[in-house]
Formats: structure tokens, C-alpha cells, sequence
């Protein structure tokens, strides 16, 4: 966490390392969970970038709780702007009719690889993880972190014991959407 004291300090270089660091990461996270009708003037890259420009400037609230704490707080922070960004443009009259289910109607790029029967069943299984196994998943399936960043994320000594993590971790997934498929057939 040095690089975030810095960034408590005012050091401008470390800001500009842990935006570097965490825009690509998060930009390609947020692909996709915009849907194209409330994107108005706003592309999901300019959201991304706004959003870690106003969580930095109020990091100090920010307590890290754990490696890949950090990288937790600032996907919340985004997935609460698309939020706002969403019930934003629900405001605003519309000539047609507005898909209450705030989805793009598009598939995902996860929903054409597994279906969205599948991802529904993805969805609720992740959320019975434990959070180190749903971060390591997010980070590596969704995130598309290499075993590298993965290792430093998760706080593991080498790139090998974060695959591992993840082998576990996607284990424990698979097993908890078996039984979920088994207890709905």
C-alpha cells in the first residue's frame, strides 16, 4: 500500500501510477454492464476515468481491509456511477419504452462464452465465495489479470500460488453451480 500513502500525501506520481494500474483493468471490468441507451454523452471509458478521478480525490475515507482491497473499493465505485448513470437517463423523457432490466441487449462477452442461463447460475454461486475466491475469479476471469498481477492483488509470493488460488477458487464455483443446477432439475 505505499503507493497509496503516497496518493494520501499529494504525490501526483503515485496517483499516476495507480490510475495507470487500475484504469485498463476496470475499463475493460465496466465493458459492456453500460448499456449503449444510457450512455448518452458518456462512454464507459470517460466513466471509468471519472470515477477513479473523484474516488482518489476522497481516498482518505478508503481503510484497506486485505490485499485486493483496493481494487474492491474502486469496482464498487464503478459500478455505482453506471448505477447513477442508469437511473440518470431512466429519468429523462423517452420516446420508447425503457428496459427496466438496465442490461444492454446485447450479450456480454461472458454471456455469449457460457450462456445467460449459465451466468445467472455464475452470478449467484460467486456471491456464496468466500470473498478472497470471488476476487481472485473476478480478477482473473473477468479482469483478465495475468498469474502475475493476480499474485499481487491477492497478496500471493509468486505467480504460481495465485494460480493455484484461482484453481481452487473456480473449483469451489463449479461445484456451487452444480448444486444449484441439481437443486433447480
Amino acid at each position: 500500500m505505499l503507493l497509496l500513502d503516497r496518493v494520501r500525501a499529494g504525490d501526483r506520481e503515485a496517483l499516476n501510477a495507480l490510475m495507470s494500474r487500475y484504469l485498463p483493468i476496470l475499463e475493460r471490468w465496466a465493458t459492456g454492464r453500460l448499456p449503449v441507451w444510457a450512455r448518452g454523452t458518456m462512454e464507459t471509458g470517460d466513466l471509468v476515468q471519472e470515477t477513479l478521478i473523484r474516488a482518489f480525490k476522497t481516498i482518505e475515507r478508503f481503510e484497506p481491509r486485505g490485499e485486493g482491497a483496493l481494487l474492491a473499493y474502486l469496482r464498487q465505485a464503478v459500478r455505482n456511477r453506471i448505477t447513477d448513470e442508469v437511473r440518470a437517463q431512466t429519468r429523462r423523457p423517452a420516446a420508447s419504452v425503457i428496459d427496466t432490466d438496465h442490461r444492454d441487449p446485447a450479450a456480454s462477452p461472458l454471456e455469449m462464452a457460457v450462456g445467460s442461463e449459465a451466468l445467472r447460475r455464475y452470478e449467484a454461486a460467486l456471491q456464496q465465495l468466500r470473498p478472497i475466491d470471488r476476487e481472485a475469479i473476478i480478477a482473473r476471469v473477468e479482469m483478465g489479470y495475468d498469474y502475475g498481477e493476480l499474485a499481487t492483488a491477492l497478496g500471493k509470493p509468486t505467480a504460481g500460488a495465485a494460480r493455484l488460488a484461482v484453481t481452487r477458487a473456480l473449483a469451489r464455483l463449479a461445484r456451487l453451480m452444480e448444486e444449484s443446477d441439481s437443486a433447480s432439475g
